[in-house]
């Protein structure tokens, strides 16, 4: 009997040990998510939608807390993901376009390597952008358009994606000397448009229908030409406007869009630091791939954000950020558009 007893303790103690081994890896642990922005913001509210989500599709259902390091435009919660934070599937980056951008094009302060960084993917790729003047400004035809000496295109501010857009537009389409007036919000960029402070605008095919729908109901603009981010996926309702690339000159120009849709597809990033281990890696990137997927993640990234979500998943983002052009050439050009000075001579 005592023999007996002995083996089926021991036995008791080993299916105790083997059930504790087989326990999820993220059972009772905390993800640290960390923002490179503020809080309160755009890109606060896509962070927030996608990582409620997650933490349901991870097995053990971690608890995930938001940090902010806004400093450099980001740059700091990127460089602290890369140099200092534990490679233990604990830690991961939350981060707009500027991750890859910032990246690519040579900023001051990047200590981390794209190229090194592990994908999870992002909720926010896709975007049309259109180019837009008001009915008002007589610029409803292209001779017009590209004659019409210093036409005003407001924006936010100097290097803001709609300021880097609008200065692309101008410079692929031919305008002549155009004036670029910024110091406006999104919102105030449309109250300067109507009040004919300004000529014209970029603005996102979302952004325009739920915002001034009324724009296009009552004629108030002239739509001239639109950005399809991704290539070959056309708004429906602006598929007749022609795209920004059909009026490239050479193939730098079209390089040059090719770098910009890049920078755009990478949307708000989702990453590791280099060395995680390969199957935390594997867990994390199946829960964002069922996160992406998941009906109840969509409403819920529409009633925080007010856009839709554009998911690119782990393998598609990261295949977009390695293959994007870096030929110093188009960088040149890219960081010229991007610029405070007068567009560069085609």
């Amino acid at each position: 009997m005592k023999v007996i007893l002995t083996v089926l303790l021991a036995c008791l103690g080993l299916s105790v040990d083997l059930a504790h081994s087989q326990a999820p890896f993220y059972q009772g642990k905390t993800i640290s998510v960390i923002l490179g922005g503020p809080p309160g913001g755009a890109a606060d509210l896509r962070t927030r939608a996608v990582i409620s989500f997650l933490s349901k599709h991870i097995p053990g259902n971690p608890v995930m807390v938001m940090q902010y390091m806004a400093a450099g435009g980001g740059r700091q919660a990127a460089n602290h993901i890369y140099r200092a934070a534990p490679a233990d599937g604990l830690v991961m980056g939350s981060m707009g376009a500027a991750l890859v951008a910032n990246a690519v094009l040579g900023e001051t302060g990047v200590q981390y390597d794209i190229d090194k960084l592990i994908y999870l993917g992002t909720p926010d790729s896709a975007a049309h952008y259109l180019f837009l003047t008001h009915r008002d400004a007589g610029l409803s035809h292209w001779e017009k358009l590209r004659s019409a000496p210093g036409i005003r295109i407001g924006a936010q501010s100097v290097g803001h994606p709609v300021y880097i857009t609008g200065r692309l537009f101008a410079y692929l389409i031919g305008l002549k000397e155009p004036r670029f007036v910024t110091g406006y919000s999104g919102p105030e960029v449309d109250l300067a448009l109507m009040q004919r402070e300004i000529d014209a605008r970029v603005n996102i095919a979302e952004t325009l229908i739920r915002r001034s729908l009324e724009w296009i109901e009552k004629g108030l603009v002239d739509l001239h030409a639109g950005i399809e981010i991704p290539k070959g996926e056309r708004h429906p309702r602006f598929a007749h406007l022609p795209e920004l690339e059909s009026f490239a000159k050479s193939d730098r120009e079209r390089k040059l869009l090719e770098m910009f849709r890049a920078f755009r597809l990478a949307g708000q990033t989702f990453f590791l630091p280099p060395g995680t281990p390969k199957e935390r890696v594997h867990i994390l990137q199946e829960a964002m791939r069922k996160t992406l997927k998941d009906p109840e993640f969509h409403k819920e990234y529409k009633k925080l954000t007010g856009d839709d979500p554009s998911p690119l998943v782990p393998e598609l983002l990261e295949k977009t950020i390695r293959e994007l052009p870096r030929n110093p050439e188009v960088v040149e050009l890219f960081n010229k558009i991007a610029g405070a000075e007068p567009l560069p001579p085609r």
